[in-house]
């Protein structure tokens, strides 16, 4: 089943991606005593822990059977109408983890941020609607995890790092490292200013490691997107805003304190050898080739990448659409022309965006004035780089063209971006 995605067009953009893979299998059942009474759990990633919580961990619920600590289980309830688990902030989930706060929702469910009394540390918890599709996800997405702590012990390759998982309540829990707020919660807290270009090469080398990793071992994100980029550290500082400011009058703008990142959420990532549904990545990410109706392989993520690249450096997203016609014609506004070589092997559902076969049928198949208008207002992509950064701004716009490549072979890998002059000019941080 191809998976759906679903679009919108509020201020600044939608964040919707649904999935539907195939399912993975559940192993390694056993049971959880919690006050007496016994929950079903199954379990991948270590044991259900039991025990007295170690010192520093602060006064609990605790009492004792046979010997054994209990913490105290939540009462039951139902879950919500969108089969989101139901909580209060205090409570349990296992024995092992008392919830600290909530740390974001999406449409796979919510992510926790918990205690972790057998490690005496906090994590991030992702527990997973009680939704089939959404169940079936989380499984694939723990093969995924698996695989690439697997050939990564350290967490080098900027991968977020599986530490348990198990099946709490009819809800898949994926337990990981707790990081810090995404790039793009990192822009909207800023007012949407955008990063430094010296921040925005860090970022952006770190992330092309992590993709050309994943990469080697045959897998595809397919999702890539400043949500999905977390900072690992929460803190940041101050500093002034020189372009904001104005005589007598003074703006800040936060800046990273480190730039440290790590890519998330892998729900959506495909093997290259494995099924590969028509229509992936969230809709400003989303390359030309699979609105065309090409197919799609490694190639799709680097699109990403680019589109990531502009974001952070501008504040906005690239092509902020939620309509294909358009969508095509604005990559055609700020990169110029589709290949005709393209345009020649779309398949037949990409044929309404055509006229006669040769060109986009742009604007005469406009949906409304306001979506010309919006194409219009459009700068090329020199133009629109070069408005925000004040140095580097000739390299950077150079790998951005080799990213954001009309033809997917042509487009850069990223082990060929990482060689690029860009990451070779000395850095001005701040």
């Amino acid at each position: 089943m191809d998976r759906v995605i679903y679009d919108a067009r509020p201020e600044k953009r939608p964040r919707l991606t649904l999935d539907d893979p195939d399912r993975g299998d559940v192993d390694e059942t056993q049971q959880v005593i919690y006050n007496g009474a016994e929950e079903q759990g199954t379990r991948g990633g270590g044991a259900v822990s039991a025990s007295v919580p170690g010192p520093g961990s602060g006064p609990l619920p605790l009492s004792y059977f046979n010997g054994a600590a209990r913490v105290a289980s939540p009462p039951w309830r139902e879950d919500d109408k969108d089969g989101h688990y139901q909580f209060e902030l205090g409570e349990n989930i296992t024995s092992r983890y008392k919830i600290i706060s909530k740390m974001g929702e999406g449409t796979f469910g919510r992510v926790l941020e918990c205690w972790d009394r057998e490690a005496q540390e906090y994590v991030a918890i992702k527990v997973i609607r009680n939704v089939q599709k959404y169940r079936d996800a989380a499984m694939i997405e723990i093969d995924v995890l698996r695989a690439l702590a697997k050939h990564d012990k350290t967490g080098s390759r900027r991968c977020v790092q599986l530490k348990d998982w198990f099946d709490f309540r009819n809800h898949v829990c994926i337990v990981c490292e707790r990081l810090g707020p995404s790039l793009y919660d990192f822009l909207r807290k800023n007012n949407y200013r955008p990063f430094s270009v010296d921040l925005v090469r860090e970022f952006s080398r770190q992330l092309l490691e992590s993709v050309a990793y994943m990469h080697e071992l045959t897998l595809i994100h397919t999702d890539l997107k400043p949500e999905n980029i977390l900072l690992v550290s929460t803190e940041y500082i101050k500093v002034l805003d020189y372009k904001k400011s104005s005589q007598g009058t003074k703006h800040f703008k936060r800046v990273p304190k480190f730039s440290d990142i790590k890519l998330i959420d892998f729900g959506s990532a495909t093997f290259d050898s494995h099924y590969h549904c028509s229509v992936v990545s969230t809709r400003h990410y989303r390359a030309p080739e699979v609105i065309l109706g090409l197919g799609w392989t490694y190639p799709c993520d680097l699109w990403s990448v680019g589109c990531i690249l502009v974001e952070l450096c501008s504040g906005d997203a690239l092509f902020q659409t939620h309509e294909n016609l358009e969508h095509l014609a604005m990559m055609e506004r700020v990169l110029g022309p589709i290949p005709q070589s393209m345009i020649k092997r779309a398949d037949r559902r990409a044929e309404k965006y055509l006229t006669h076969g040769r060109e986009l049928n742009w604007p005469e198949g406009a949906v409304s004035w306001e979506s010309i208008r919006a194409v219009r207002r459009l700068p090329r992509l020199r133009n629109l780089i070069m408005q925000h950064v004040d140095h580097s701004a000739g390299t950077l716009i150079d790998l951005l063209h080799g990213l954001l490549k009309f033809e997917p072979a042509e487009r850069l890998t990223a082990k060929e971006a990482l060689k690029h002059p860009f990451f070779r000019e000395p850095s001005r941080r701040l």
